[in-house]
């Protein structure tokens, strides 16, 4: 899951190659960096409501939905980025057949994790690579995450102790955080549970000449 980042940051080109992040959330862009990519940010403005809301019906596991958001935010930036290579990405949690969004309040993650207490759920995570207003490239993973038991005072305790920045967080936890221990299993792709299947994205930068092979 991922916080937010303030502002943009500009890191340069990779050779005559430029990457943009249409993305703004914090956890994303600190994976490319640690991989050591050079990139600018650059958050794409979408109506994701209006996607979810269109989608939703006809799209009970959410891969269709995630992966059209990842594109649409990834095209919108690259229309604007003559050239460069532009990532979207986006993140579902589903359960049952309920979709899960980030929390408004605290009163809503209060009610979001006791919805997910102790069961199974799913994260859908999408990527999309667009140039020139052009999706080129996509990936959809998804990690499978067992929340625990908790009790209510153990519920109570952690919103106190997360405080506001769960607010940025699809299911109201940061599983790299204090929200492992909400976590009682994880299936999957450690990096998109992050919110980024980072090991396909690296693999077609690879072969386009953004990464060094």
């Amino acid at each position: 899951m991922a916080g937010i980042e303030a502002g943009t940051e500009s890191h340069g080109e990779v050779g005559d190659r430029r990457l943009v992040l249409a993305s703004q959330a914090v956890v994303r862009a600190s994976m490319l960096r640690a991989a050591g990519l050079s990139f600018t940010v650059q958050p794409a403005r979408v109506d994701e409501g209006a996607v979810k809301d269109a989608m939703r019906a006809e799209d009970p596991d959410g891969r269709e939905t995630a992966r059209a958001l990842a594109s649409l935010k990834a095209c919108r930036v690259s229309a604007g980025a003559p050239g460069a290579f532009v990532v979207g990405a986006d993140q579902l949690l589903v359960c049952g057949d309920e979709w899960f969004d980030k929390p408004v309040d605290v009163d809503d993650a209060r009610g979001q994790l006791r919805r997910l207490r102790g069961r199974r759920h799913t994260l859908v995570t999408a990527v999309c690579v667009a140039r020139d207003g052009a999706e080129i490239w996509g990936d959809v993973a998804c990690p499978e995450l067992t929340m625990r038991p908790f009790s209510d005072a153990f519920l109570e305790r952690y919103l106190e102790r997360a405080g506001d920045g769960i607010l940025a967080c699809v299911g109201s936890y940061e599983a790299e955080g204090l929200g492992a221990q909400l976590l009682a299993e994880i299936e999957g792709d450690w990096f998109s549970v992050l919110g980024l299947p980072l090991m396909p994205l690296l693999a077609f930068l690879r072969e386009h000449g953004l990464v060094e092979t």
